[in-house]
């Protein structure tokens, strides 16, 4: 199904929920849940977090369904709900703390990352994760949005609630961050194999 296609079927499902729809609510839950619980988990891998922000994030799609005014994409709408319940549970769990995935333990880490064989591709992937983790939170998640959720700067700017030129600069950093951070990684894995 084409993007637009899919926004106007959101769409529908989001009114018909805001008129107290629990089947149109039904299928916007089993549209966003897998959806929303991969972006959260990329942005934090905290699975405590990510299971309180995704239920608290489709409570507040449930009860503002009404209060959609379209100024936005259902996805982005959903996605801005989301960052802030992640932000809200992070705070609420970590008060005082500097919050960094390189300080979640590495079981942690791999329990968040979705299944995937040990094909060639594996240690490229476990390089992208770990060269993640040295970023902030605020550039891990745009990062996510940009890359792995296709969202403009425009939407991310809407989602984390701050200026569009405060997401590019994020991109930017987090770019020249992991041109850093990658080849030392990966120089590090030769190393350990004796090459």
């Amino acid at each position: 199904m084409r993007d637009e296609d899919m926004e106007g079927l959101l769409g529908a499902w989001l009114q018909a929920a805001g008129a107290g729809d629990r089947a149109a609510f039904e299928q916007l839950y089993r549209h966003f849940q897998p959806r929303l619980t991969r972006f959260i988990q990329r942005c934090c891998s905290r699975p405590h977090v990510v299971e309180e922000a995704v239920n608290d994030a489709l409570w507040v799609v449930w009860k503002s369904a009404a209060n959609f005014r379209g100024d936005s994409r259902v996805t982005t709408w959903a996605h801005g709900i989301a960052y802030r319940c992640m932000l809200k549970a992070l705070r609420d769990r970590e008060v005082g703390q500097e919050i960094n995935a390189s300080a979640v333990p590495e079981a942690e880490l791999a329990e968040a990352e979705p299944f995937f064989d040990d094909g060639p591709d594996r240690e490229l992937r476990d390089w992208v994760r770990h060269g993640l983790a040295t970023l902030s939170l605020e550039q891990r998640t745009t990062v996510e949005l940009a890359y792995c959720q296709g969202e403009s700067c425009e939407e991310i700017a809407r989602i984390m609630a701050c200026p569009s030129g405060t997401v590019k600069a994020r991109l930017v950093r987090a770019r020249e961050k992991l041109k850093d951070v990658l080849p030392a990684l990966a120089e590090a894995a030769v190393g350990t194999r004796g090459y």
